[in-house]
């Protein structure tokens, strides 16, 4: 895919993620609202928030021609998926316990995969109003205080308002792993354990979501150890982004990077630095 199709195709995603974080915020934000919660085939929950974002997010991607694969939709056979080239990956609410909980800590994730990588991610984050996203020439960005994007508005207008990912941390600042404090695995236990070893004090921190990736790829973790299932819409978009600041996203007990649209969409584990 040439640069200019790789810009355009971020500008669309972008656009789909504010759009359906949009949709989210008005359930999220209604004091009537139940959420009309459900649960799916594997007692995950689903929520109207879901169904809204994924709606609006196919309408604002099939202007692409691109297939999609998201969460919330058809996911195909294999022997017709393994022919594409490149398609979007897609969680239309990433977190959706922590939309139930109603913490904030949830996200709307949107990848461009080429040949089983992701080049390009965007991750929104309506209750903050915060927005991630990268591109390999490009580099990886994050915009605070977003919720629309102008149809007028460009993606050099909306760089000027970025921040260039990652960011400088404070001085002296300990070596940060996110991690669940409540569910800590053995081998992240583990992993920390070396990390002491190597690095001396080690402060860990948690998040919901595909935040935990973004908190790597903006500087405020070195490492996001996961011991524990994902999908391969979880962290797609993150990847894409990780990998646009210069960060690396491989499985656990190698140095291959993490691959999609797999027969099986499950993860193997995963760490990022």
């Amino acid at each position: 895919m040439e640069q200019n199709s790789m810009k355009a195709a971020l500008s669309v995603a972008i656009r789909a993620a504010l759009a359906a974080g949009q949709e989210i915020m008005k359930i999220y934000t209604d004091p009537l609202q139940d959420f009309g919660i459900e649960r799916k085939a594997d007692n995950s929950p689903l929520t109207l928030a879901d169904k809204a974002a994924h709606r609006c997010i196919m309408d604002a991607l099939c202007e692409t021609g691109l297939p999609v694969l998201s969460e919330e939709g058809e996911h195909g056979d294999y022997e017709t998926r393994r022919q594409w080239v490149a398609f979007w990956l897609v969680d239309p609410l990433d977190g959706t316990k922590e939309f139930i909980k109603r913490n904030g800590e949830f996200t709307v994730n949107i990848a461009l995969v080429l040949d089983t990588h992701p080049h390009v991610g965007v991750i929104y984050v309506p209750a903050r109003r915060e927005l991630y996203f990268g591109e390999p020439l490009l580099g990886a960005y994050k915009v605070t205080d977003i919720d629309t994007w102008d149809e007028m508005e460009r993606l050099p207008d909306l760089l000027q308002r970025a921040q260039r990912l990652p960011l400088p941390h404070p001085e002296g600042r300990p070596y940060t792993i996110v991690a669940s404090r409540s569910h800590m695995s053995p081998e992240t236990e583990l992993f920390i354990k070396e990390a002491r070893r190597e690095h001396g004090e080690v402060e860990t921190i948690s998040s919901g979501s595909s935040l935990k990736i973004c908190l790597v790829a903006e500087g405020r973790a070195d490492a996001y150890p996961r011991y524990a299932p994902t999908m391969e819409w979880d962290t797609a978009a993150g990847h894409a982004i990780a990998a646009c600041a210069g960060r690396w996203v491989y499985q656990a007990g190698t140095d291959e990077p993490l691959k999609y649209n797999k027969e099986d969409l499950h993860n193997p584990w995963f760490v990022v630095v």
